[in-house]
């Protein structure tokens, strides 16, 4: 592997023990990446949140799509939400991968979290995957007044592929006019299946994630009728990147990291919210490689985590109720 002088020194020193995940073999790489996160879903405590388990219709005769939903133990409502898709490229990974993430925004903001379990690739390409998405939104904004939330204050969030269908079900949210989206909160988002960007040129060793796992995770969601980079018929429901139009969307945050192909493209889609007119923030935190939050001890993970926390306890401060 390619030796990379301005990693964190934190980050560097852990490298060795985190595993390869090749993304060629989808179903070896779900047996590494669940392993990994059984070892973190062992220290998570659940004290003072309530989880329950919901259905949100799926669409069009799509089976239902499960959703881990997290608030506070005794909570007073109406609350903020955030409807979250975990990461994985596409095609591994499960929503209970981002329970620690959806405990910490229940413990330190106080806000609900209506966690995603979509269909993977490649078994469910595109569009099966961000249908679930959209009809997980759809149904927490539904039932708002059920669950305890306040429909007025519903932020879209994911990491990674998430960040990527997180992006994509906000632009359809806005297309279709039926749900209002206050905020939208990218972390690490994979977005744009041309794979053209000077990092994602680069970084074709780098950990965890590299250009070669990305030409696969592309090629798994859009599946078999995928012609390439260049195929001209590729949704920006897809590879949200590819969306000419980005009036009329949510304030954003947006993050990325130094040593990760994704690095570019995720910068490019902030600026490019920017000029259309959203108030974006966008931070590409030094030394990093895309999966390095796994490093949790590491100062820039905490750094990443709080910025995340206080970027969404922000988005969502506007409009909240007089207590």
């Amino acid at each position: 592997m390619t030796e990379f002088p301005t990693m964190d020194p934190e980050l560097a020193a852990v490298l060795g023990m985190l595993p390869e995940v090749d993304f060629a073999d989808p179903a070896a790489a779900r047996i590494v990446f669940d392993e990994l996160m059984a070892a973190h879903a062992a220290d998570i405590s659940l004290e003072g949140v309530e989880l329950r388990e919901l259905a949100a219709p799926g669409q069009g005769g799509a089976p239902d799509v499960p959703i881990r939903f997290f608030t506070p133990e005794q909570a007073r409502g109406p609350l903020p939400v955030l409807v979250w898709m975990h990461g994985g490229g596409f095609a591994i990974g499960t929503a209970a991968s981002s329970d620690e993430f959806c405990v910490s925004v229940v413990r330190e903001l106080g806000f609900a979290v209506a966690n995603v379990e979509y269909r993977l690739a490649p078994e469910t390409p595109f569009p099966g995957p961000l249908d679930d998405c959209y009809a997980a939104l759809r149904h927490v904004h539904a039932q708002a007044g059920r669950l305890g939330i306040d429909a007025g204050r519903i932020a879209v969030g994911g990491q990674s592929a998430g960040g990527g269908l997180a992006a994509a079900t906000v632009l359809r949210a806005r297309d279709e006019g039926v749900v209002p989206i206050a905020f939208q909160l990218l972390e690490i988002p994979e977005l744009d299946d041309r794979l053209a960007t000077p990092s994602m040129i680069e970084f074709v060793d780098t950990p965890v994630w590299h250009r070669p796992n990305a030409i696969h995770s592309w090629r798994h969601y859009l599946g078999d009728s995928y012609a390439g980079p260049e195929d001209p018929d590729v949704s920006p429901y897809a590879a949200p990147a590819r969306a000419t139009d980005l009036t009329g969307l949510p304030a954003t945050y947006v993050s990325t990291m130094e040593l990760d192909p994704l690095r570019d493209e995720g910068i490019d889609y902030a600026v490019r919210l920017l000029r259309a007119g959203s108030s974006v923030e966008l931070h590409s935190f030094p030394g990093t490689f895309h999966g390095s939050s796994l490093v949790a001890t590491a100062e820039v993970s905490r750094r990443a985590h709080a910025e995340a926390l206080d970027a969404l306890r922000r988005g969502l401060r506007s409009g909240a109720r007089a207590s």
